[in-house]
């Protein structure tokens, strides 16, 4: 069941993941040199890997460059404020990528398909961001948006995967379960979404998720693609000789409780 991760070896795709990597910190230095601003959103169904993609954008970057942004239900006082409000207050600083895992599109999703918003709300959100979206961009932000794509087949087997898998237990939620037996609410929300967002300051960009390797691969591959970037040189530090006190107690500390280590 599901499309399975064919083709593409493991060495294969960690050589190809390793080689990303190391542009993406190429990346981050010449963010940090050049005080460019950017903005990339995760967006998809339930189980299509945008915390994968996102864990491997990330895994060998700083977090004071690379910033993962991924909101929990909104407060009672977020829900009094401008809905986009509590979104606006993560957006890079000079030098930062923020990445959004799920995003002000919340509204047009799940809040629509799970009626925590009315059609009217969500018809006004839509009109409403293009706008917001063309401000972003205009102020010299980059604005990137993904779009998760993953098959019905593929989706079931990972939802199952992690209904049996207790390191993947937390992944799952009410709110996952419903996505499932909703697929085809979700489609016609999606669909209206992107079409409706779809601009030429900031389009959309499906990425075929079934293959999870292959969907890493080529997300990174294109974020990298969206800078003319250049590689800043790396100038490494001297170690400078270690100074000597001479009262100074031992490297190990003389307090506190050494663990007992089972392994």
């Amino acid at each position: 069941m599901g499309k399975k991760d064919s083709g593409l070896s493991r060495k294969v795709y960690e050589n190809a993941l390793y080689d990303l990597q190391v542009e993406l910190c190429h990346l981050q230095a010449w963010f940090k040199a050049s005080g460019e601003r950017a903005i990339v959103v995760f967006e998809g169904r339930d189980a299509a890997g945008k915390g994968g993609v996102i864990k491997r954008i990330t895994e060998w970057v700083s977090p004071r460059v690379f910033r993962t942004v991924a909101l929990p239900t909104p407060t009672e006082r977020e829900k009094t404020q401008l809905y986009a409000q509590r979104y606006i207050r993560h957006f890079p600083a000079a030098g930062e990528i923020v990445l959004f895992d799920r995003s002000w599109y919340n509204r047009a999703g799940v809040e629509r398909v799970m009626g925590f918003t009315d059609q009217s709300a969500v018809e006004r959100f839509l009109e409403s961001t293009v706008h917001f979206e063309r401000e972003i961009v205009s102020e010299g932000i980059t604005l990137i948006k993904y779009f998760l794509h993953v098959s019905k087949d593929e989706q079931e087997k990972r939802f199952l995967a992690r209904m049996t898998n207790p390191l993947k237990h937390w992944k799952l939620s009410q709110i996952d379960l419903e996505s499932y037996r909703l697929w085809d609410n979700y489609t016609v929300a999606y669909n209206d979404m992107i079409s409706a967002t779809h601009t030429l300051e900031a389009p959309w960009f499906i990425v075929d998720a079934d293959d999870k390797k292959r969907a890493r691969l080529n997300c990174i591959s294109h974020l990298l693609a969206q800078f003319d970037y250049e590689r800043i040189p790396f100038e490494a530090p001297t170690l400078s000789p270690r100074e000597h006190l001479p009262d100074a107690p031992p490297g190990r500390p003389r307090f506190g409780t050494t663990i007992q280590a089972p392994f």
